[in-house]
């Protein structure tokens, strides 16, 4: 028999679709997205590079969100400071300090190492157990959680600039404007 999926797991699921296929069509007001090439490339630090932006948010070849460091690691882009912020409320008393883990949890910036959006997501709405003979590990599952699940790609993008080394320990010193779409997006999924 099936597990049922909570309405707001289902939601969850429907709102990373739709959001996911708008990063590569056009938005409501039929604009398309800008896509980055040729030597005008907004360079970031670290291993990924964006490929497109829309609204503010980055992603990168694969249609994964990712950040945008610049400025030497002093500024970052609004989802990858939104993510900090939505990391040291929700994931901190875990997985430690800029996710460096703690005796609770792994790391995550060596687990984010080669790991997509979609793997992420997976864990993080259904959480994940780990059993050996010397210890058991439980993530609980966030599906449910409105102050995890509206910002899961803030997060992403944040332990993904944690974990290529493009952004160091501690809360970003700037940040790019706060997009209009993201205001929208949050309050539509806090509703």
């Amino acid at each position: 028999m099936k597990p049922a999926v909570p309405a707001f797991v289902s939601l969850v699921a429907l709102v990373s679709v739709c959001h996911a296929a708008g990063a590569a069509g056009p938005d409501a007001a039929g604009q398309r997205p800008v896509t980055i090439s040729g030597s005008a490339d907004p360079k970031s630090a670290g291993a990924s590079q964006p490929a497109k932006v829309q609204d503010g948010q980055y992603t990168d070849r694969n249609g994964d969100p990712t950040y945008h460091v610049s400025d030497g690691g002093r500024k970052v882009d609004w989802y990858t400071m939104s993510g900090y912020v939505r990391y040291s409320a929700n994931c901190l008393a875990c997985h430690g300090p800029d996710g460096l883990g703690s005796s609770y949890a792994p790391s995550l910036v060596d687990a984010l190492k080669g790991m997509d959006y979609a793997h992420f997501a997976g864990i993080v709405v259904g959480g994940k157990k780990d059993v050996s003979a010397a210890q058991d590990l439980v993530m609980p599952a966030f599906g449910e959680n409105r102050n995890v699940m509206c910002y899961l790609p803030d997060i992403y993008t944040y332990l993904r600039a944690r974990s290529d080394g493009a952004l160091g320990r501690n809360r970003p010193p700037e940040h790019e404007p706060k997009p209009a779409a993201f205001t929208k997006a949050e309050d539509a999924c806090m509703s």
